[in-house]
């Protein structure tokens, strides 16, 4: 894991079916956002992607790698100095061939920030 217990930790993890639904804890302090942005920091898109991917390795135990994305979207800045909980809803199916097919979005306040729909290959 790259980020879990460093850019966020995870408050609450639930699990159904192929479905994740986590609360996670933002570290305003973490140093990526000395650069992103000094005085106004915002979650990276690509850190977006990577929690998402990150706690669909540690509910299904494998590691993965994003295959390709019919769409990601950032629909709102998330804030960690305001936002310091973002709510993540993950929808997940395997595929015989082993690839996950799925659904993601990331909330803050009750606000869609982020959404995904890709595919992840096992590694």
């Amino acid at each position: 894991m790259i980020l879990k217990d460093k850019f966020y930790t995870v408050e609450r993890l639930t699990t159904e079916g192929g479905n994740i639904h986590a609360t996670l804890h933002l570290n305003a302090r973490h140093r990526i956002f000395e650069g992103h942005f000094p005085g106004q920091p915002v979650v990276p898109g690509v850190c977006m992607v990577q929690m998402i991917r990150e706690l669909l390795e540690a509910v299904t135990s494998k590691t993965l790698r994003l295959q390709q994305s019919d769409y990601i979207k950032f629909l709102s800045v998330i804030d960690p100095s305001k936002q310091k909980l973002v709510a993540a809803d993950v929808r997940y199916i395997e595929k015989e061939s082993g690839k996950l097919e799925v659904l993601a979005s990331l909330h803050a306040e009750e606000r869609i920030c982020f959404k995904m729909k890709a595919v992840f290959i096992v590694v």
